[in-house]
């Protein structure tokens, strides 16, 4: 008998006069019922549902299996009424599980997803903004220099083999027009002795009475021609030797020079606007602005002694190098001449030999990559 009182208390759902469940009761038939459980049944093991009156089933009781000794007495666990499950579920809603798989709580209202990821028109227009003000800065620098007005920065040393390198060049160029100009008459006279000779070497032997004189100007102009054409190598060996130390080792030097003009101009540019600055006022405005300036100014410095460093040691290798193009150039344009004009055939064609240059036989077109395999 004693055993009948919970399940009649479980059949009788007493309700109070305003709807509600009388929660008193159900906590009496939680009560008798851990009285009736077996000892070694923990709580943490049990698991009480209890429905309202809309449901028709009774509670039900799920034991899990009992493994170890038996647990101590636990506090009576008091079951959630309506408000407490009602206040659970809003906030059961308000739990968002993301794409990773990690639950979170988050309070009510709207969710907003941060967009780590960067606009790259933004990217862009922020590029060109900054361009757009650095080169408003240089522009105005370079109008205030050329007007008078604006202070540059000058390094003495270094403008004046900057200024020498340049009026080389155009020595050099002009060294280089002239041969080049050479090489074409001299082409064309070794053309013409060589068409002159074929025309004696004809009529020496159609011309019995002249023959041998036909033949000593034939072999005459032949010998000149040859000569000619030896001279010819050498003045092209010079002239392509004299173009590349032009036309790429000091034009490269050159367009360091630039760069470094250029990275003088924006030093001087961001150094005016820093000295701007400071001689006004200093408040809680102007200050971020300052030390802005400060920052670009001091990165833009370290710019412009990397350029000049760069430009300096540019410049005392590219010294160095044209004493030593220039030296044998010019020993082998020498030689090759007064050998020439002096009829020294043998001394012209070991000045050949001493640098390297082989000559392409007059007629004989270059021998193709499969040929020379």
């Amino acid at each position: 008998m004693a055993q009948e009182s919970p399940k009649n208390s479980a059949a009788e759902i007493p309700v109070t006069s305003n709807g509600e469940v009388d929660d008193s009761h159900e906590h009496g038939f939680n009560r008798d019922l851990k009285r009736s459980l077996p000892a070694g049944l923990g709580l943490s093991e049990t698991q009480i549902t209890s429905h309202g009156f809309e449901s028709t089933k009774e509670g039900v009781i799920e034991a899990g299996a009992f493994q170890g000794s038996p647990a101590p007495p636990l506090p009576s666990v008091m079951s959630p009424s309506r408000v407490a499950a009602s206040r659970l579920a809003q906030q059961g809603s308000d739990l968002i599980v993301p794409a990773g798989g990690q639950r979170t709580q988050t309070k009510g209202g709207p969710v907003i997803l941060a967009d780590e990821t960067k606009n790259p028109a933004m990217e862009k227009l922020e590029l060109v903004r900054k361009w757009s003000l650095n080169t408003y800065k240089c522009t105005r620098q370079i109008i205030s220099e050329k007007l008078g007005r604006g202070s540059r920065t000058v390094d003495l040393e270094l403008e004046a083999q900057i200024d020498i390198l340049r009026d080389n060049k155009k020595k050099y160029e002009n060294i280089l027009k002239l041969a080049q100009t050479l090489s074409t008459q001299l082409f064309q006279m070794v053309h013409t002795q060589r068409q002159l000779g074929d025309a004696f070497a004809d009529l020496s032997l159609k011309s019995l009475e002249l023959h041998e004189e036909f033949g000593y100007n034939a072999d005459t102009q032949k010998l000149l021609a040859k000569n000619g054409e030896t001279l010819l190598g050498a003045i092209n060996f010079f002239i392509a030797s004299v173009n590349t130390l032009v036309n790429k080792t000091i034009e490269d030097t050159l367009m360091t020079v630039k760069q470094y003009e250029s990275a003088r101009i924006e030093y001087d540019a961001y150094r005016t606007d820093l000295e701007e600055l400071n001689l006004g006022p200093r408040d809680a405005n102007t200050l971020p602005k300052i030390e802005q300036s400060q920052h670009l100014f001091q990165a833009h410095k370290e710019k412009y002694d990397k350029m000049r460093n760069d430009v300096s040691i540019k410049l005392k290798f590219l010294e160095e190098n044209k004493v030593k193009v220039l030296h044998n150039q010019l020993v082998l344009f020498h030689n090759a001449i007064a050998a020439y004009f002096a009829g020294n055939q043998k001394q012209l064609e070991q000045t050949l030999k001493q640098f390297h240059i082989k000559l392409k036989n007059p007629g004989v077109d270059t021998p193709s990559w499969l040929e020379e395999q």
